[in-house]
């Protein structure tokens, strides 16, 4: 069985709940070891009248197969924690478990890391600069090539500029990016275990910019890169406008989209896939995804988170495998 470092997340938010909920729907898939506070796992599997029992260990070898268990790495981090809004120890939390939990797959002591949601205002609050898990992961590892892709449904999806200002992004439109880009892409299907995956690349502007009548991104960055893609034998196609190319991968013409910013891809993957949709950090030398949704502090606390996405992320994580 593979074994899992799942982190709880803000400790506000939802992400112990669906942590407690998913471990105990995934216990004959996988082993899991939950990376927190103890104090805090304590109360929301008390609050989700779970009949787990929380047992805390000093490290990931120490986890084995036992029904009715939830192993806790108890990271001790200094409270008292906010519940329903971002705060300044929360997000020092969130940063605590990360790290361990990265340290362990690192270390190899762990197969894979499923991160439960985290606040991006809590961790400005908290005094640091990443802003969200892909950024700080790549840290941590010392990744300097990376990317997040997402998969729901039948759609794939992966960004060229993750956590950018809209008005910012032309600038960010370059060759070498989108030829980054492409090339996890093609890793992210490997991953995936897809053999000559089909790439499609979205162009930035309406009609892919419409031979330069709409924007010149196109034919200055983002062509040039799929034609250097495809010298190096990548089977990538575009750019396509972006009001069709969904609709293309969606009907399974396409393995994977290479979108130009963050809710070019994430809209469309959201309508189909809301509950049941995946991030997954490509180009790490560990394996990294989390359910694709925030904290919820409208809902935390109140035992009625849906685990649905961090099922789906413990799932995914069992099955990928890394490359190079």
């Amino acid at each position: 069985m593979k074994k899992l470092a799942i982190t709880i997340g803000d400790p506000g938010g939802i992400g112990p709940e669906i942590a407690a909920k998913a471990v105990s729907a995934m216990s004959e898939k996988c082993l899991s070891v939950v990376i927190g506070d103890v104090s805090v796992m304590r109360e929301a599997v008390g609050m989700i009248r779970s009949p787990l029992k929380i047992k805390t260990i000093e490290d990931a070898d120490g986890i084995f197969p036992s029904p009715g268990i939830l192993w806790c790495y108890d990271t001790k981090t200094p409270g008292p924690f906010a519940r329903g809004k971002p705060d300044a120890a929360n997000g020092a939390a969130c940063v605590t478990s990360i790290k361990k939990a990265a340290g362990l797959a690192v270390d190899r002591k762990v197969d894979a890391v499923v991160t439960a949601p985290i606040s991006k205002e809590a961790l400005k609050l908290g005094g640091f600069h990443w802003p969200g898990h892909t950024e700080m992961l790549a840290e941590f590892t010392g990744t300097k090539e990376f990317a997040m892709m997402l998969a729901g449904g039948p759609l794939k999806v992966i960004l060229v500029t993750i956590h950018a200002a809209l008005k910012d992004v032309p600038g960010m439109v370059t060759k070498e990016n989108v030829l980054r880009t492409i090339r996890l892409a093609g890793r992210a299907c490997a991953m995936l275990g897809l053999k000559k995956p089909k790439i499609a690349v979205a162009g930035l502007n309406p009609h892919a910019g419409e031979s330069g009548i709409f924007g010149t991104e196109e034919t200055e960055a983002i062509a040039p890169a799929i034609d250097a893609a495809k010298k190096e034998g990548i089977a990538a196609e575009g750019p396509l406008p972006p009001d069709i190319i969904f609709h293309k991968a969606y009907k399974r013409d396409f393995d994977i989209v290479v979108c130009m910013y963050h809710d070019q891809g994430l809209i469309p993957l959201k309508m189909i896939a809301f509950d049941r949709g995946v991030n997954v950090t490509v180009g790490l030398p560990i394996i990294r995804t989390s359910p694709d949704h925030g904290t919820a502090y409208d809902i935390a606390c109140k035992g009625i988170a849906n685990p649905s996405s961090m099922i789906e992320a413990m799932k995914l994580a069992t099955k990928l495998k890394l490359t190079q």
